[in-house]
């Protein structure tokens, strides 16, 4: 377990708490504990930063007020970069007074913004709904690996009538039709051996 991480749970996305004060990192943990996903401290953008590249997060909770660099400049090198500009932030602020914070804070892409003292149970509910969407865009990239590999494996076959098409002067149409039988099975999903060469 990396220092500075709780509630880990195998191959699960992390949830990033940034916060240059300690009291308020203690309260975000108590809230999210439960969660059972792996939580992770940074005490500055710097640090948060760091820990965006070494690990997956599925949602970063994101302190607007922090001495050098703050949650807005944090939040947009996080959207600057590939690797992260996909991770939603929702940002925590203690400064209700100011209304241009909310503004800049989704201008600078985040998600979400709430005012602290924030009600734990909305916070748990928002973060939920960000760890559930991670979780169904994970499931999505999956699909869709298998079904490139799937295709991939129908285009190996094709290539292969066609090439025995070039190549025979007369052709086994039988042994063809068997052929194309099996690429039409496999088009409707089922099944895919590997690819023969053969009739």
């Amino acid at each position: 377990m990396n220092p500075g991480t709780t509630g880990t749970v195998a191959g699960s996305a992390g949830i990033l708490l940034v916060d240059d004060m300690e009291d308020n990192l203690v309260a975000l943990e108590a809230i999210l504990g439960t969660l059972n996903r792996p939580l992770v401290r940074a005490r500055s953008g710097e640090e948060a930063m760091k820990a965006l590249l070494r690990q997956e997060f599925a949602v970063v909770l994101l302190d607007v007020l922090m001495p050098g660099m703050d949650g807005f400049e944090t939040a947009s090198n996080i959207k600057r970069l590939n690797q992260t500009k996909d991770i939603p932030i929702i940002f925590l602020t203690g400064n209700d007074l100011d209304t241009t914070f909310a503004f800049r804070g989704y201008a600078t892409g985040a998600a979400d913004y709430l005012t602290k003292p924030f009600d734990p149970w909305v916070l748990r509910a928002k973060v939920t709904v960000f760890l559930d969407l991670h979780h169904k865009t994970r499931q999505l990239r999956g699909l869709l690996e298998r079904d490139r590999d799937r295709l991939d494996a129908i285009e190996q076959r094709l290539a292969a009538v066609e090439r025995q098409l070039a190549a025979d002067g007369r052709p086994d149409v039988t042994a063809l039709a068997h052929r194309v039988a099996r690429l039409e099975r496999a088009l409707r999903g089922a099944d895919l051996p590997g690819p023969r060469v053969g009739g």
